[in-house]
């Protein structure tokens, strides 16, 4: 027989660490500890790398893992507590913006990106669980964005949430799962993204001065994420917020190959988001 196993019912609530989120469960994770536990309860709107205050009712355990049923309490992100490894930055070489834009006029909102100077760039380190990194066609990101260009939205779904369940910090995930609820429910899209941005900044540190540039491609998911956050905060009239991540995304990438600086300029003119 194996270890006995932990006692999750009590008078008290518990935080459990949600990895993926099924019709009717979610699959999460004990802080603090590799042990899986599925919460069947009635699924609202929680998304994965998030932290669920429950209040426990009944425990079992069907085949190898625990099932808990229960009451959520409550949502929060709280990235330090999942326990995370910060993802890794490689230094690139420094961005010059007199070599980058030479002669070409300088728009208004490059003006200071220009006057801050050379800065250095940096590549995030991308997490894919399941890749096969000897076989290009072998990524399952790109599968799931074709299944989502096809229609297919519930097997979108799942194939992205198996990758939260297999690595929290598969930044791609969170963006792709932001981006299928985005034209219907953009308030939740913008849950998702935040998770991948947090995780991201996680990694920079607050005093982060550096480009993230769209040419390196591992950057592109948290480029992804905070362009999607940017779009729905606009859609949902969070004027000031949304200009202000445009603003953030100009400094990282000031290439801006997402065309936030035409975004930033429709935002600033009170313009209503339309597709």
């Amino acid at each position: 027989m194996g270890p006995k196993p932990e006692q999750l019912v009590s008078d008290r609530s518990l935080d459990l660490i949600v990895l993926a989120v099924r019709t009717r469960s979610l699959l999460c994770r004990i802080p603090g500890s590799d042990t899986l536990v599925t919460l069947r309860t009635a699924v609202r709107d929680e998304v994965p790398g998030e932290i669920v205050t429950v209040l426990p009712s009944k425990q079992w355990t069907l085949g190898h893992r625990q099932q808990l049923s229960g009451k959520v309490q409550g949502s929060r992100l709280d990235i330090p507590a999942l326990g995370l490894a910060p993802l890794a930055l490689e230094s690139w070489d420094e961005w010059d913006p007199e070599e980058e834009l030479g002669d070409e006029p300088t728009p208004d909102w490059l003006v200071p990106i220009v006057r801050r100077g050379p800065r250095l760039m940096f590549e995030m380190e991308q997490v894919i669980p399941g890749e096969d990194p000897n076989d290009p066609w072998d990524d399952p990101i790109t599968e799931a964005a074709d299944l989502h260009q096809a229609g297919a939205i519930v097997e979108a779904r799942e194939l992205l949430m198996s990758l939260t369940a297999a690595d929290l910090l598969c930044v791609d995930a969170h963006a792709h799962l932001g981006n299928l609820e985005f034209d219907h429910r953009p308030s939740q899209a913008l849950r998702h993204y935040a998770v991948g941005i947090a995780i991201g900044a996680a990694a920079l540190g607050d005093d982060f001065d550096g480009v993230l540039d769209w040419g390196l491609i591992n950057n592109r998911p948290y480029l992804r994420c905070l362009h999607g956050y940017a779009l729905s905060l606009w859609r949902l009239v969070e004027m000031d917020t949304a200009a202000a991540v445009f603003e953030r995304m100009l400094w990282l990438n000031p290439a801006d190959n997402q065309g936030a600086r035409i975004n930033l300029a429709d935002v600033r003119a009170g313009r209503s988001w339309s597709p």
